[in-house]
């Protein structure tokens, strides 16, 4: 069987919500069937639009319920080629690269979710018992640029997969998307949801420092043991911030890059030496922190 852009995605629908079965042995009756279950019309009907480019023959489609043909000459075309479709067993075929947001679109679009809680959480999951499919698919997700997280629920023995943050949700619309167009619609709303992060400094001298004031008032953070440090998601942010406090005021700063539990990397900005944290305060930037000495 050639490999193509509709063999793929009819791969991925089977291994995602279909079924490619025959009668047990035990059983007098002889049965081939081969299917996808699923409520969207869209997806049936991509399914059905497929399989017959693949196979020459349309599969019957009811609406609300399935698309499905009964063939034992399919059936076999298919497990020669690609083994059990079964939910614990089926695998990725080996595809060119560019087959792969193929193959991936279509098993999201069974399989997959997006969750967008406002400008808290906004992710793209898929749960599966097959840990060795996953594993694939993971696998073909980083290929394309995209990072992903792992989770394992052992009460219900199911493997999690997680796409975060707003680079790699974008690389999944890009190289994947959706068809199903629900979830495309939930992909561009949780695309729209990031916030811009980039704080506005202004050119003019004269509003830099009514600028800071209210930069310090909003986002600075002063820790109990006396210091005074930013957060922010973009790096440009706190580098200008820094530069600025140095070449205006002379006040120096440390910068560091971290992740957080579940991938993304954010930037601080510590004012940490006593001797700059006085500064900020003689400049009306920060109240005074420091307890008066006792006489």
């Amino acid at each position: 069987m050639k490999m193509d852009e509709n063999l793929a995605a009819v791969h991925a629908y089977l291994c995602a919500d279909g079924y490619v079965i025959k009668n047990p042995p035990t059983q007098r009756h002889n049965y081939y069937h081969i299917g996808l279950r699923g409520t969207n019309l869209t997806l049936l009907k991509d399914f059905q639009n497929k399989f017959e480019k693949v196979f020459g023959i349309k599969p019957h489609l009811i609406e609300g319920q399935r698309c499905r043909i009964g063939s034992k000459n399919i059936y076999e075309q298919l497990t020669k080629e690609f083994g059990s479709f079964y939910s614990w067993e089926w695998g990725m075929p080996k595809l060119r690269d560019n087959l792969l947001g193929i193959w991936l679109r279509a098993y999201f679009d069974c399989e997959g979710w997006v969750f967008c809680k406002s400008r808290q959480n906004r992710h793209i999951g898929v749960d599966c018992v097959n840990k060795t499919g996953l594993d694939q698919v993971e696998e073909a997700l980083n290929k394309l640029g995209i990072a992903t997280i792992r989770k394992f629920n052992k009460k219900r023995n199911i493997h999690r997969l997680i796409i975060y943050g707003k680079e790699n949700i974008i690389r999944f619309r890009d190289k994947i998307g959706f068809l199903h167009p629900e979830k495309e619609i939930k992909l561009d709303k949780s695309i729209e949801d990031f916030m811009v992060y980039e704080w506005n400094f202004p050119e003019n001298n004269q509003k830099i420092v009514e600028f800071l004031r209210q930069l310090f008032i909003d986002r600075a953070r002063i820790r109990k043991a006396g210091y005074v440090y930013f957060i922010s998601k973009e790096r440009s942010n706190l580098k200008r911030l820094q530069d600025l406090l140095k070449k205006r005021y002379q006040i120096y700063s440390l910068f560091y890059q971290h992740i957080n539990g579940i991938g993304t990397i954010y930037y601080e900005l510590d004012i940490n030496r006593k001797s700059e944290v006085k500064k900020l305060i003689d400049l009306g930037l920060i109240p005074n922190i420091f307890k008066p000495n006792k006489t």
